[in-house]
């Protein structure tokens, strides 16, 4: 009988990581993603596989967020070596996601080491490097949505649009043991529906064991109308009070929806007379890999994006401003108002954001906006949750910046359209929830007995389940 154990995201939203073994197919991994919101001397400290990597057959990858495919480089360094199937846009962002990701590993690693060496400790060993991000390039497996790929011994996968990301999939997994076919679908990420640039995530009706997410099962988002308006409102409050804003972002999706929704503010005449700035340059080299994709997504209201007319980098928002160069993003902090900037990290753990915030956030005319989900541990959390000093670069500074939150830009489907999304299911599969922390999966897990009777299992980390 097939089996899945939890290695991640288990009762918590980061480091997915599932293992689904079985007689025929082996060992098959889905995502390899890694934990978000530690520490960075935790982040650079050897964090072992609670498996052998070596025993893992193939990676299914559900789309090319780093807590989902994060842990990939080190998955090879241990000695992993099989294909990795994902679909075609995720195989483009893959680069850029783990590139970027090693920069940053190995910057943080070097600060560390050079501490450690003022204590008299040895180095900390690296747990990648260049060639295993190279070999993971290597073993991808790059697969077009809705097509049902051979991968041995009868079984099959295939790809549907999760609507979350560009490239991000809802995984259908068919394993032929002992002449009996199980079908397993794991959601990756679903979308949000209401949305004005993805798609709506695929609806399917047919699964013996259903994997999905439930980071929003216990809560709602704002409608897009009403994000919209409040994103005007907080924009123009900032602009009257003569400061600038910040928006922590992340480089795959929500900046991209964001430079969508800001574009359209403009020609509505609604933007006043901001200057936007796109801090980072993984953020604008995946945004002109979108830009490759757009007649693919659904645009709507924007039909121009998909002619190739305009792009999102492209004559669509006039007073964009892309910042490759460091002295550039520099230069911003000389802007003493009307500076709306775009950085990275999304969840404010590092990058660009955070020397803004070093610059500005004691500040009381300057306004943060957080558009994504901010993780326990994280400084974008602390400040959500209404911290009133926070230590940045060993310093402790006092935040008077307007702390503002929108969660109709999340990429996530909110309860509802999770809930919807799983009932449309007939053949009454196994339900398990992952990728949320405890109190949504389990607001999640009633609403889903309530209203249709699913007797949804929420598992913890090392758990195995049979289907």
């Amino acid at each position: 009988m097939p089996t899945i154990t939890f290695h991640g995201a288990a009762q918590e939203v980061t480091g997915s990581c599932h293992l689904v073994s079985s007689v025929s197919l082996g060992d098959v991994l889905l995502d390899c993603g890694m934990h978000q919101g530690m520490r960075a001397k935790r982040l650079i400290s050897r964090e072992q596989f609670s498996f052998n990597p070596l025993s893992i057959d193939m990676v299914i990858l559900s789309h090319a967020h780093l807590d989902h495919c994060g842990r990939l480089p080190c998955l090879v360094h241990e000695g992993f070596s099989g294909p990795i199937y994902c679909t075609e846009a995720t195989a483009q962002l893959l680069p850029i996601m783990l590139f970027d990701a090693l920069s940053l590993y190995e910057n943080d690693l070097r600060r560390e080491n050079r501490k450690r060496a003022r204590k008299g400790l040895a180095d900390i060993d690296a747990q990648y490097s260049k060639a295993d991000v190279l070999k993971v390039l290597d073993c991808l497996k790059p697969l077009p949505y809705k097509q049902h790929k051979s991968i041995g011994n009868g079984a099959l996968v295939c790809f549907y649009d999760a609507g979350h990301i560009l490239g991000s999939a809802i995984v259908e997994l068919i394993l032929n043991d002992e002449a009996k076919q199980k079908k397993l679908v794991f959601s990756g990420d679903l979308g949000n529906t209401d949305t004005l640039l993805m798609n709506d995530p695929t609806l399917l009706e047919d699964a013996d064991i259903v994997l999905m997410e439930g980071t929003y099962g216990d809560r709602e988002h704002k409608t897009l109308g009403d994000t919209q308006r409040q994103l005007q409102e907080i924009l123009s409050n900032a602009f009257a009070r003569g400061g600038n804003v910040m928006i922590p972002a992340f480089a795959v999706g929500r900046t991209q929806e964001l430079l969508l929704y800001l574009g359209k503010l403009q020609q509505a005449g609604e933007l006043d007379n901001w200057q936007v700035f796109l801090d980072s340059p993984m953020a604008i080299e995946v945004t002109s890999v979108y830009d490759q994709w757009l007649p693919t997504l659904d645009c709507e209201g924007v039909k121009k994006l998909c002619t190739g007319e305009q792009t999102l980098l492209k004559n669509f928002l006039s007073t964009l401003h892309l910042m490759v160069d460091a002295e550039d993003s520099m230069a911003i902090n000389k802007i003493s108002k009307g500076a709306l900037v775009i950085a990275g990290s999304g969840m404010c753990t590092g990058g660009r954001i955070t020397h803004h915030f070093k610059h500005r956030i004691w500040d009381s005319r300057n306004t943060i906006i957080f558009v994504g989900y901010q993780a326990n541990g994280t400084l974008g959390r602390i400040l959500v949750d209404g911290a009133q000093h926070v230590k940045l670069f060993g310093e402790d500074i006092i935040v008077k910046a307007s702390i503002e939150t929108l969660n109709g830009f999340s990429a996530h489907a909110g309860q509802a359209a999770l809930i919807d999304w799983v009932s449309h299911f007939k053949t009454n599969p196994k339900v398990v929830l992952v990728h949320g922390e405890p109190d949504a999966l389990e607001a999640l897990a009633d609403k889903l007995e309530q209203m249709h009777n699913i007797q949804a299992e929420i598992p913890v980390l090392g758990d195995t389940i049979e289907f």
